[in-house]
């Protein structure tokens, strides 16, 4: 390491206290007219840092760019149905936002955009904006070599410094990494070692992945046979690199203990060979389960379980609210990570309605059981961890479900408003998941219908009588509420509108948009009557079992 140069910023006490990695300078050097990207380590660290930054920027920044910076601010206020974080309320006017999950994806949306197109010159971000999104800088400043307290590893550092001067749209690109004396030893071999060596993950996580992988080949019959499905391994990613993966046991014995597995767990059936008795060409089908579990796209890990829980809400569905249907489509890989308010938790388990509470005893979640954990009191009763997190979630699906706004929900619950809207957008694709699987089973039917509402209405998160409208293409939750509104409140109304009336009676809408709008609603309504007029057909159809005189 040698030395460059030193800044040249006026630094008063108070600042240096507050900005001991000389942040305010490194930043001024290039904003408002190049942007900037400061990678923290947490998500509060980001903000924490924009506000910082903020309090020392001179007032000249705030008219750099003022008028669109307002828009900005009144476009993040409007899709949040008039809420604006108190952050983003204070950095925007001088330029500068955070990015990290726990923002929503129409903030991030709009946030991107504004700094894509110059109004926002800085952002304080996580890693995760370093792989996906387009996001150039002319300076990219990493805080700290670490991403949480995990150490940079070399392929992340390159993703985070690869966002500086990208080619053809700057000329000039730079980064600065700041680190302490006992991290140099660690940052030197950071950059000067080679990159990490890519390996196959295939066989990772109890052999999840290849598990799944056999599924699909058998039930696509790609390849249905013990040698089949081994000459298939060895052509995969897995396969080239199984002498450097694969010390203790070889590929043949991995691919036969899998397809064992699968079979011990009713996923697949062994049919012997007619022609041959070698092993080799013994023939597997896909059962009844695991067909549900292709076509559901179910994790392995789970679909025992979730049979075993739709099996068990079959004994006793409560009906009067959709609370227990939201727990049975709750995502089981969010479970691990759920770690509840137990204060907010008895709060909101002491105000379930009867049917509700109902729902809770049948998991074998009692009040008395929360307010326990709550009053950190300790408890004999030994329930399930998985069910009482699963089913904390489950309110805060039930309560977005009731009140349709992610900050409302957010508050109540003291959580990221990012991190409920992804657990809405997991829900939704489970949800999705559940119904298809349950199509494939007879014995599921009841829940069929069920299904099919429920995830509309985690789709769209939005009041049901808008659910009709948002099915049509163009029309979002804002657009919705207009058309309902002003009288159009079905899909019959939109595919019988006048584009030229709906011009006239909807806000900033455009006559291309209305045409959409309207030949979209035809196309839906047509798709709705014919599904409608076949299920005529087919209840009008007579039987060809009949039992005829002569019988």
């Amino acid at each position: 390491m040698t030395f460059s140069r030193l800044l040249h910023y006026k630094y008063s006490d108070s600042l240096k206290k507050m900005d001991p990695d000389h942040l305010v300078a490194l930043v001024t050097e290039v904003i408002p007219n190049y942007s900037c990207l400061v990678f923290c380590p947490s998500k509060k660290n980001c903000e924490n840092v924009a506000e910082m930054l903020c309090k020392f920027l001179k007032k000249e920044y705030l008219k750099h760019k003022e008028k669109e910076k307002c828009e900005l601010i009144n476009n993040l206020r409007s899709i949040s149905g008039g809420h604006l974080c108190p952050v983003l309320k204070r950095t925007v006017p001088f330029g500068v936002a955070y990015h990290h999950s726990g923002l929503t994806s129409e903030e991030r949306k709009l946030l991107e955009e504004a700094y894509s197109t110059g109004v926002l010159c800085l952002f304080a971000c996580t890693s995760t904006l370093a792989t996906g999104i387009n996001l150039p800088a002319r300076r990219v400043i990493l805080r700290a070599p670490y991403v949480a307290k995990e150490f940079l590893k070399r392929s992340q550092y390159k993703q985070m410094i690869g966002r500086a001067g990208r080619a053809g749209i700057d000329t000039i690109g730079e980064s600065i990494l700041i680190l302490q004396e006992k991290d140099k030893q660690k940052v030197l071999e950071l950059i000067s070692r080679p990159p990490e060596n890519c390996y196959s993950h295939l066989v990772q996580e109890f052999n999840k992945g290849i598990q799944t992988l056999f599924l699909s080949l058998i039930g696509l019959k790609i390849a249905t046979n013990l040698g089949d499905i081994y000459r298939f391994m060895n052509g995969t990613f897995f396969g080239v690199q199984q002498k450097i993966l694969l010390k203790e046991k070889s590929l043949w014995k991995i691919t036969v203990e899998s397809l064992r597995y699968l079979t011990e767990k009713g996923l697949l059936q062994k049919c012997p060979n007619p022609e041959s008795e070698e092993e080799l060409h013994c023939n597997f089908h896909i059962t009844k389960l695991g067909k549900a579990s292709f076509k559901g796209t179910i994790d392995l890990a789970y679909c025992d379980i979730l049979y075993r829980d739709l099996k068990k809400g079959l004994e006793g569905l409560v009906l009067e609210n959709l609370l227990h249907l939201i727990y049975l489509t709750t995502p089981y890989d969010l479970v691990s990570q759920c770690d509840p308010d137990w204060m907010i938790y008895f709060r909101q388990i002491s105000q379930l309605s009867p049917a509700e509470q109902n729902v809770a005893s049948l998991l074998g979640v009692s009040e008395s059981y929360i307010a326990k954990k709550a009053s950190g009191q300790a408890t004999r009763k030994k329930v399930d961890k998985d069910t009482v997190n699963r089913l904390y979630l489950s309110f805060v699906l039930h309560a977005l479900l009731k009140e349709t706004n992610v900050w409302n929900v957010s508050e109540k619950f003291n959580l990221p408003r990012g991190s409920i809207q992804n657990l809405l957008t997991a829900a939704a694709s489970f949800s999705s998941s559940v119904l298809h699987f349950c199509e494939e089973l007879e014995e599921f039917w009841v829940y069929r219908a069920l299904l099919v509402e429920l995830t509309k209405k985690l789709t769209y998160c939005v009041k049901a009588e808008l659910i009709p409208l948002m099915e049509v293409t163009g029309v979002l939750e804002g657009r919705a509420k207009q058309l309902y509104s002003t009288g159009y409140r079905s899909l019959m109304h939109l595919a019988n509108a006048d584009p030229d009336v709906l011009i006239k009676t909807i806000d900033h809408l455009s006559r291309r948009q209305a045409r959409q709008i309207v030949s979209s609603a035809k196309m839906l309504l047509q798709e709705k009557a014919e599904a409608l007029q076949e299920e005529v057909e087919e209840l009008l159809r007579v039987p060809t079992d009949v039992p005829s005189a002569k019988a």
